[in-house]
């Protein structure tokens, strides 16, 4: 279990290292980026790269954002086999809504407990 948290701490964190590296050596916005990885994620999975990828690294691969935008594929396939093309603008929603409303609810509750201070 150990060995599994630290693999998942490490690509994780190279991940984000990555993501930090890019944007401090190009001029490229921090959106620009989460659209890269989030692309990137469905990119490997269309690919077929991303689920092996993933179940190698566990957690450091499924929680930064090319893991959503795998994710976002992964729930747009499946919605796409079971409704047809009707499944290209339910899939991604539904496969991922867990995620966005945990991270909604958690940002709402982090508001709660910190105070923000203007520039």
């Amino acid at each position: 279990m150990i060995l599994s948290l630290l693999k998942a701490f490490v690509i994780g964190g190279v991940l984000c290292l990555a993501a930090q590296l890019i944007l401090d050596k190009t001029s490229l916005t921090p959106a620009r980026i989460l659209v890269i990885y989030v692309i990137s994620g469905v990119a490997l999975y269309a690919i077929g790269l991303y689920k092996p990828f993933s179940e190698w690294a566990g957690s450091g691969a499924t929680v930064p954002l090319s893991g959503f935008g795998s994710t976002l594929a992964e729930g747009v396939r499946k919605a796409v086999d079971e409704n047809g093309l009707a499944g290209i603008f339910t899939g991604a929603l539904t496969s991922s809504s867990g995620g966005i409303a945990g991270a909604i609810v958690f940002s709402y509750l982090a508001s709660l407990v910190f105070k923000t201070k203007s520039k």
